[in-house]
């Protein structure tokens, strides 16, 4: 996985929270205050147009408001104010904050992936809420995973067990190839020649034999 690939969990040195509320509204600064006061990562996004490849593209969500709106703040800085790096959260370690009807149904989950070599990871409302202890998740959220097949038996493999899952949690998310480029899994199970593509600076269209060539290509390398 490229070091500040989509979804990663970033901590920025101070310099970095300094310029990174500097380049915010004054409105959004008390925000930017707290997350920095609490030492809770942003998460990289998609690169701005014209950000630089020394430059990191990243977000902060935060909890909905009262009409269900969840206020973003976008921050670029320069790499070098980037302390730490993690990848999105594991989905084991997050059951035991889910949902009850949730739990058993991702536990499984959790476990035939692991027969696998499949690890589930998790992004958006539910992961901002573990990491943050605030109120994201609501009645109806979406529980947003995303995995990195290194093989065509590995995808196929992963995207039944999300499909069976799907059955008993309301699961959204990605599958990102060797390349970096992600796919919602649902457009995928349903494609059938084209896919919409996000990577680190687009969002296009592919063809899946072309992204199904990458996992290839990487088993080759290994």
């Amino acid at each position: 996985m490229a070091r500040f690939a989509r979804h990663s969990l970033i901590w920025l040195t101070p310099e970095g929270w300094r310029d990174a509320i500097d380049a915010t509204s004054p409105s959004l600064r008390v925000a930017l205050d707290g997350w920095l006061a609490n030492d809770w990562p942003a998460i990289v996004r998609r690169q701005d147009a014209d950000a630089t490849e020394e430059q990191v593209c990243a977000g902060i969500a935060l909890p909905p408001d009262a009409s269900g709106n969840k206020p973003r703040i976008g921050i670029r800085i320069p790499s070098v104010q980037v302390r730490r790096v993690e990848a999105a959260l594991e989905l084991a370690r997050l059951i035991p904050r889910m949902p009850d009807a949730w739990r058993a149904p991702l536990s499984s989950l959790v476990r035939d992936a692991a027969d696998q070599g499949i690890i589930f990871r998790v992004y958006g409302s539910a992961a901002l809420q573990c990491l943050t202890g605030k109120p994201y998740m609501t009645a109806s959220s979406d529980l947003d995973l995303l995995f990195h097949p290194a093989t065509s038996a590995q995808l196929s493999a992963g995207l039944s067990l999300l499909a069976n899952c799907a059955h008993a949690v309301p699961l959204d998310g990605e599958v990102v190839f060797p390349s970096g480029q992600a796919v919602s899994w649902k457009e995928w199970l349903q494609a059938q020649s084209r896919v919409l593509v996000k990577d680190r600076r687009a969002v296009r269209l592919m063809k899946m034999n072309d992204l199904l060539q990458t996992l290839e290509d990487a088993a080759c390398t290994c």
